[in-house]
């Protein structure tokens, strides 16, 4: 429950924990006991697409400048159904006291704001990924735990090594020379026998190398004396370097195998961004026509410089909340509206470079 304008926003975690459709809803109130009702603007909290998706069973609080976040759940649900990770968004209330939170490009680098300012201003830091589905070479393949799970953008594939020794590696080629700002390495449990938080452990241990042509390199980042667990290890630059591969290259693991669902690395390419998505269309039976009204079918042009796409909804053209991140396809099945509700859609472009232009504004009655 949160307070705001002398309103009660009750808000709950729709059901489906281990899908990435996973979000929170919420129900506002005059009196903390209710009578509720259903906020027009619904799931405020939702992040079916992307690296880590789902944003479902959280809460809302405030930060130092009485600025609102929202931590929510993420699904991993590999190793058990409930195997979760949390994700903050950017939240807040607008002139209307509509609660909503921002995940689009939720799971990229976020600058936390220093000054006092609204959610509503951007607070991406523009860093791309630079390796999305790019070549990747390893040491050694466990199964079939394959290379390229490394860089699909999916937090629930992975590769892994057939050891934790000394040496093994994956080589990441950004297909240019990039600029470099900031690396995730987001460790997989393969053959983990740790489990919980165990007082002492060894820590994952590293070395980050940076090459121009995949025969000479140099140390970029040194966590081979690191005692730390750092399952999603960040790091930020404090100054960026420029180079086309980057070597992770294992020095000792706390436990199973050296295993990587995600190595995203994070800059500038040297390239063009996309340009606007043509023919952005939503499909959605007609009121008078006997149909599952819930349910609307995106379909567009292929951008050809575009690495994928986010798509944005909302119920009137100036509350495009809820959003939806696409690798690799030019539609996508949405299954989340209200039946009686006429909703508003737009869609943009992403690649290395950058962020394209927001299509127009398409309605669907």
């Amino acid at each position: 429950m949160t307070k705001h304008n002398g309103k009660y926003y009750l808000q709950y975690g729709a059901p489906g924990t281990e899908f990435s459709g996973y979000a929170d809803g919420v129900y506002v109130g005059k009196h903390p006991l209710g009578p509720f009702e259903y906020q027009s603007h619904n799931p405020f909290s939702y992040k079916p697409g992307g690296f880590a998706r789902g944003a479902g069973h959280g809460a809302t609080f405030t930060d130092s400048n009485d600025k609102y976040w929202h931590v929510s759940t993420i699904g991993i649900c590999v190793k058990n159904n409930f195997e979760r990770r949390l994700g903050i968004w950017p939240a807040g209330f607008d002139k209307d006291d509509i609660l909503y939170s921002n995940t689009a490009y939720g799971d990229y680098p976020t600058f936390l704001p220093s000054e006092n300012k609204g959610h509503l201003s951007e607070s991406f830091a523009g860093w791309m990924l630079l390796n999305y589905n790019k070549p990747v070479q390893v040491s050694s393949t466990l199964g079939g735990f394959q290379p390229n799970l490394i860089v699909d953008e999916d937090i629930k594939t992975y590769w892994s090594a057939k050891t934790a020794n000394k040496g093994e590696y994956l080589i990441s080629d950004l297909g240019e020379k990039s600029t470099i700002n900031a690396i995730q390495i987001n460790y997989a449990d393969q053959d983990a026998e740790i489990m919980g938080k165990p007082d002492t452990t060894t820590g994952h241990k590293y070395i980050i190398y940076a090459s121009d042509d995949n025969k000479n390199w140099k140390i970029a980042i040194d966590k081979s004396k690191s005692t730390k667990d750092v399952p999603h290890e960040y790091i930020e630059l404090q100054k960026p370097i420029v180079a086309r591969y980057l070597k992770l290259e294992n020095i000792s693991m706390p436990t199973g195998k050296f295993a990587i669902s995600g190595f995203r690395v994070f800059g500038k390419g040297s390239g063009e961004k996309p340009a606007e998505v043509k023919g952005f269309v939503p499909l959605r039976s007609a009121p008078k026509i006997k149909g599952e009204r819930r349910n609307v079918w995106f379909k567009w042009k292929q951008e050809p410089n575009a690495d994928g796409y986010v798509i944005y909804f909302g119920k009137s053209p100036d509350k495009l909340y809820g959003s939806i991140m696409v690798y690799g396809k030019t539609e996508y099945y949405f299954n989340g509206l209200d039946r009686s509700d006429v909703y508003y859609f737009q869609i943009e472009a992403f690649n290395n470079n950058g962020i394209g232009p927001k299509s127009e504004i398409k309605k669907a009655e």
